[in-house]
Parts: structure tokens; sequence; C-alpha cells
């Protein structure tokens, strides 16, 4: 009866995190990000430039049971977060807790609003959050068990985690350390653990064959992403970013105290520290820390359901409402489960001169992408015919690119070329197009390639990210550069 009493609580819980975040995937429109995943499912391949193969083959089983629908695309990660949820109360009962510390585990991973973003959005993300949960928990089951087929399972997330994240290394690395204070490291005189690093490596094995053969992009993307995001964070910046969510902070920090306590899982309590400090110490962005935080959610319940033991019932469920109603008014804010209108009006954004709303970086670039693809499907339906079996579309970056292939199928639009990321290595296209539509490129781009450029119209969009606010739309002919060696001269700046 018990079991089935915490069975009821974990579906429940789970029930109502997959409504939240159904009702938050069917609105806006796709983030800039998720057209990028979705554009490089049609190219599979074991690597691409910005990351790993995973979320390309995602893309595809969603474009399969779902075509391109954006409630069906962020399914997956959706289905990520619940499963989250589930893993970290099986990790509570791990740990010896009762119905109430299950129910508080659970409650956390709902308080916990940087989750909301992430499983709404088809990123690797959600899907890095699950493999590190996953991972714990199977080597949770292991300490508790020492049965090696948890080693086994754990060699399969690590390999699957390698292929979606390379942050799964640092998880990795953690772990490796933390396992030394299990049991005098009794695991390292355990073929099966070396058996997994096997297993994790074959899986991975592909993808560093592809790295080679592409001279290593992870390194050229990891110093663009320093040079233009991580070094614009102060030494105190990550830290200071998990002090945003107090409550369940709070609860993380009786967790980390349950583990360095109890000496079968202090290998744990050092591996989550280890990770964290990692993090720091690499000044990484602190989101990516968020995906330690379930076994400690799971290991602080337990924690606190000890200190409570004997206090009325009525204390504990205010503990739970205490870290319910701190998230609640804020979750409007993570996930779109208002309407545009309404949550304007709840956030209390007003237009600035130019009747721009400024949302935040992620909701704003759920705008803007349908309006340019319609644009450009009006102009390029207006040329003769013979003109359109001769046209490029040619984007800026990887969101409008990933726009008018993923949205532009559905009116019809040729494939776009764009020398960003990714869309660099598919190359050119057709190098004898006659006529060009430039979207988002600026004057002296275009000018430079083309002797006869024509401004269509600049785009605006009252909620759309302010990068992609002004962008020019041009009709250009008669290129004066090959067309080629204009492409392959770009490859050193794909990620400018």
């Amino acid at each position: 009866m018990k079991t089935h009493g915490n069975g009821i609580i974990i579906a429940l819980l789970a029930l109502i995190k997959f409504t939240i975040q159904m009702v938050g995937n069917r609105n806006y429109g796709f983030h800039r990000d998720e057209l990028l995943h979705l554009s490089v499912s049609e190219h599979l391949d074991w690597g691409f430039m910005e990351f790993p193969p995973l979320i390309g083959g995602l893309g595809k089983l969603s474009y399969l049971f779902f075509d391109y629908s954006l409630i069906g695309t962020r399914l997956f990660s959706t289905l990520a977060g619940v499963a989250i949820l589930i893993i970290c109360c099986l990790m509570t009962k791990e740990f010896k807790g009762g119905k109430f510390a299950i129910l508080l585990a659970g409650v956390a991973v709902l308080s916990f609003l940087p989750f909301y973003l992430k499983h709404t959005l088809f990123q690797p993300v959600a899907f890095d959050q699950l493999f590190w949960t996953l991972g714990f928990y199977y080597i949770l089951r292991f300490i508790n068990t020492e049965q090696r087929k948890y080693l086994l399972l754990t060699g399969l997330v690590l390999g699957l985690g390698l292929l979606n994240k390379y942050t799964m290394l640092i998880w990795a690395f953690g772990v490796f350390i933390g396992m030394l204070f299990f049991n005098k490291a009794s695991v390292f005189k355990n073929k099966w653990w070396y058996l997994s690093g096997l297993l994790a490596l074959l899986l991975v094995l592909p993808n560093i064959i592809w790295q080679v053969e592409n001279d290593f992009p992870l390194w050229r993307h990891l110093q663009e992403l320093s040079e233009s995001q991580l070094n614009e964070m102060g030494p105190f910046d990550f830290g200071i970013e998990q002090l945003s969510f107090p409550f369940t902070l709070i609860l993380s920090v009786f967790g980390v105290f349950l583990l360095f306590l109890s000496q079968p899982f202090r290998s744990l309590g050092i591996a989550a520290v280890l990770i964290f400090m990692t993090m720091w110490v690499l000044q990484a962005k602190p989101y990516y820390v968020f995906a330690v935080y379930p076994i400690l959610f799971a290991a602080g319940a337990v924690q606190v359901e000890k200190l409570l033991h004997q206090k009325r019932t009525v204390l504990k469920y205010v503990v739970v409402l205490l870290l319910l109603m701190g998230a609640i008014p804020f979750i409007p804010d993570l996930t779109p489960i208002l309407p545009i209108e309404a949550f304007v009006d709840y956030a209390k954004i007003e237009p600035n001169d130019k009747g721009r709303f400024e949302l935040t970086g992620d909701y704003a670039d759920m705008f803007g992408w349908e309006e340019q693809v319609k644009l450009v499907d009006s102009l390029y339906h207006s040329l003769p015919e013979l003109e359109q079996k001769n046209c490029a579309l040619w984007a800026e970056n990887y969101g409008e690119a990933g726009a008018l292939k993923i949205l532009g199928k559905k009116y019809g639009l040729p494939n776009p070329i764009s020398r960003h990321g990714s869309f660099w290595t598919w190359g050119p296209g057709n190098v004898n197009a006659t006529t060009w539509i430039s979207l988002g490129n600026e004057p002296t781009a275009v000018k430079h390639i083309f002797e006869e450029t024509q401004l269509i119209k600049t785009i605006y969009h009252p909620y759309s990210i302010d990068e992609e606010n002004g962008i020019p739309v041009y009709l250009c002919r008669k290129p004066k550069q090959d067309i080629n060696a204009w492409w392959e001269a770009y490859e050193p700046y794909i990620f400018d």
C-alpha cells in the first residue's frame, strides 16, 4: 500500500509537470535554436559544427512523428523534463525517503524555475539534464546494490550523453573522482567499471572520428563562445545566479549535507561539489550546472524529512507550499503559458519609442521568423518562373536560414544557403543562380557580391529580438564574385 501511495504521488506530480509544459509548448513560435536543430536533422551526420549528433536524430524523429509541428517538436524536451521529475522521486526512495520526502523532491523539480524554459525548447540542454540525472540514479543504484548491470547502464548513459552535449565530460569527471571515496575505491577493481567506460567510448567514437576529420570544430566553437559570451561573465556571476532560486537552493544545501554525512553516499556529494566547482572555474554558463540539482533535491528532501520527523504534519506541508508559492507567480516568465498580449500585460512591459516590447532574449527569439518567411515567399513567387528556378535564398544567420528552411516548406520555398555555422558546411547551393534574395545581410555585403541590388523592405516586429529588427531584404542580380571562392574564403568566420 505504501509503494502504491508513492506511485500515485509521483504520477500526479508528473502529470502536473506535463500539463504546464504542454500548455506552454503551443504558444509563440519556434526559437532560433529550434530552427537550427530541425535544420540539421535534414543533414544527419555524426556531428555538427555547433554540437554533437543526437539532437539531429531527435529532430528527425520529431519530423517523422509530427512533421514540423511546434507542439510536437517540443514534446521531446517536455518528456525529458517529466522523466527528470520521476527519476528524482526514485532517487529519493533510494536514499530511503518516505512519502513526504518523495512529495518534497518532486515539488522541488516543479518549483525549480529554470527547468520550465529548458523543458520547453527543443535544445540539447533538456536531454543533458536527463542524462546527468539518469547517470546519477544508476550510480546510486550501484552504491545500494553493487550490481554490475548498473555500471553498464551508467556507461550507456555516458555515451549517449556525450552524443548530446560535451558537458557530460564534466559529469563523468566528477563521478570518477567521487567514486574513489566509495568503499575504498573498490569499484576500480571491478572489470565492469572499465567495460562501462569502453561502452561509452564505443558509442561516442563515431563523433570523435568526425571531429578529427573536420579539424575539431568543437575547439573553434568553444573559442568563439568564450570570446563572445563567457568572457563577459564576472568571477562571481556563476555563483550569484544560483542564488536567484533561494528555496530550491536551500533544499539543495540540505542535500549536500545528507550526502556528506552518509558514508555510502559521500562519493555522490564529492562528485556534485566537484562538478559545481569545475563549472565555476571554467566560467561555464550558470545553467550548465542545473543538471546536478535533481540528485540534491532528492537527498535534501530526505534530510528535511528526517529533521521534521517528529513535527506536526501541517508543518511539513507548509514547507511544500513555500516551495510552490515561491515559484508559481514566475512560471509565465519561463514558459509561454500566456498568449503574448496577456504576457505583456502580466509582465507590465511598455513599448519603447520604436513601438517594440523588450521581451527576454529567449521569448523575443520566438518571434519574427514567420513574417520574414512570408516576405521572402511573396518576393520569390513574384519572380518569373524561369527566375524562380535560378534563384538562391541567402540568409545572414542560422536563425533566418532555419526559418526559411523549416517554415519555408509550407510555402514551397527552395532550401536557403547561409555562411553561418553548420549551414556553411552544406555549401552555396546553385552557384550559377542569376537571381538572389538576401535576408538579413547588410548593404555592404550584398553590394560586394552583386552588381544590381534592390532593397525591397526592412522588416520590423514588435516582439522579436533587437538583432532581428530593421533587417533588410534585397533582390540581387548579376553576381560579380566567384561564388565558390567567396564561400570557401569565409570558412574561418563561420562562427562570427
